[in-house]
């Protein structure tokens, strides 16, 4: 068991230089390699934070700038409806008078047009009149004629 103690011994003796050398090849490492990788990384990490940052802060300043411009669309388009249901009725009434005063105006000329027809009426009926008795008197000539005759 000495003699294996002994061997155990010399081999680790023997690998003291290599752990030395693995000890120092880490450290190295660290120092050279994964210490500037860290570094690095790092600021990448931070850079890809700053930027999601910035671009959170676009999208709500744009999410924003959106809205309001909806709102403004909403007002300009209710302005515009505004305006035209103005223009439908000033032309819904101005249209209405037109109606009215043609109305009034074909009231006017039938009424011109009665008065005109009774005065016809009235000239004829005077008319027929008067030639009522000079036929009357010819009917009578021409019945008293045949029977003379």
């Amino acid at each position: 068991m000495d003699a294996t103690l002994q061997a155990l011994g010399g081999i680790l003796l023997k690998a003291i230089p290599t752990i030395v050398l693995l000890i120092i090849v880490n450290l190295y490492l660290k120092w050279m390699f994964f210490n500037p990788l860290k570094e690095i990384l790092q600021k990448r990490r931070d850079a890809t934070e700053g930027a999601r940052q910035a671009a959170e802060a676009a999208l709500a300043r744009a999410s924003e700038k959106a809205a309001q411009i909806q709102a403004a669309l909403r007002k300009a388009r209710e302005e515009i409806y505004q305006e035209q249901e103005a223009a439908r009725k000033r032309l819904v009434n101005e249209q209405a008078a037109r109606i009215e005063a043609a109305r009034e105006k074909s009231r006017m000329l039938i009424h011109q047009a009665r008065e005109q027809m009774a005065q016809e009426a009235e000239a004829a009926k005077r008319e027929l009149a008067g030639s009522a008795g000079a036929l009357a008197d010819q009917i009578v000539r021409m019945l008293l004629e045949r029977k003379a005759a």
